[in-house]
């Protein structure tokens, strides 16, 4: 087998669960953070993907899986890039790339804004901007997902919510099946914990402050983290490199397209 196919393989630092793939070569590492719904093994498509000279690591947020809980009730993104920095400083990594999707982005944003010497370059995709809330006046929109994940349980509120991810989801059942389980996986109160930090964040006045070059990567038929989005982003970035909009691509872009997403990051922020 091939060190490009070579399956990740599951690992613990700083009480964080990872998911890490040995590249071939001294590549600097890429380290991935999922969306609210997510976990670890979303990213899965796209490790298999990857040049194989990157090591990869992603993670399960704090709240996620096997990894503890950030310390307080209601966390801002600086509680998720403080967690990164224990975990980045456990295994030895001083400098990375660094790449988000969805709720992801507001993390990896806030972590680089706080380190700009350490990450290389930085990819945000499908982002979610946030809501520049305080923790006890979230949007009620916002507030519904903790009552829905509350109420309906984990499995129930997958089963409904998955289809909007996913672009063409009756056509796409394997992406379908991927998200819909990962989404049935969380944990309601580490869920609970990243929809107040998705209602504390502000990508947006995060985004100057990126001094790093900075992908923006948007699924064309996203209904979440809409099109226009990753576009108010990218405008307001300091050293934007490329905005992407891939045609037939929702919300679940690295799942549904990981291969041309990993073309997409070799091309920019990997090269």
């Amino acid at each position: 087998m091939s060190a490009a196919i070579q399956p990740p393989r599951r690992a613990h630092a700083a009480g964080i669960a990872i998911l890490r793939r040995h590249g071939t070569g001294g590549r600097l590492p890429l380290v991935l953070l999922h969306g609210i719904g997510s976990n670890a093994t979303s990213w899965e498509p796209l490790l298999g993907a990857l040049p194989p000279q990157h090591h990869a690591i992603a993670w399960d947020a704090p709240g996620y899986g096997d990894s503890a809980p950030v310390p307080t009730k209601a966390p801002t993104p600086d509680s998720y890039a403080e967690a990164l920095d224990h975990l980045l400083a456990a295994l030895g990594l001083d400098r990375i790339l660094l790449a988000g999707h969805s709720l992801g982005c507001l993390f990896a944003a806030r972590f680089a804004a706080r380190n700009p010497d350490r990450v290389a370059a930085l990819a945000l995709m499908s982002p979610a901007l946030g809501y520049g809330a305080a923790p006890d006046a979230l949007p009620p929109g916002v507030q519904a997902r903790i009552d829905d994940v509350t109420s309906l349980g984990p499995q129930e509120f997958a089963a409904r919510r998955a289809p909007r991810l996913v672009h063409d989801a009756p056509n796409r059942p394997a992406v379908l099946e991927g998200v819909r389980r990962a989404m049935a996986a969380v944990n309601p109160s580490g869920y609970a914990q990243a929809v107040r930090a998705l209602g504390a964040g502000d990508l947006l006045a995060d985004a100057p402050r990126l001094a790093m070059p900075v992908l923006v990567a948007t699924g064309l038929e996203d209904v979440v983290t809409p099109p226009d989005n990753a576009r108010r982003l990218f405008a307001a970035l300091a050293n934007p490199i490329r905005l992407a909009e891939l045609p037939g691509a929702g919300h679940a872009m690295p799942q549904e397209f990981p291969r041309e997403v990993a073309a997409l990051l070799g091309e920019t922020i990997l090269a």
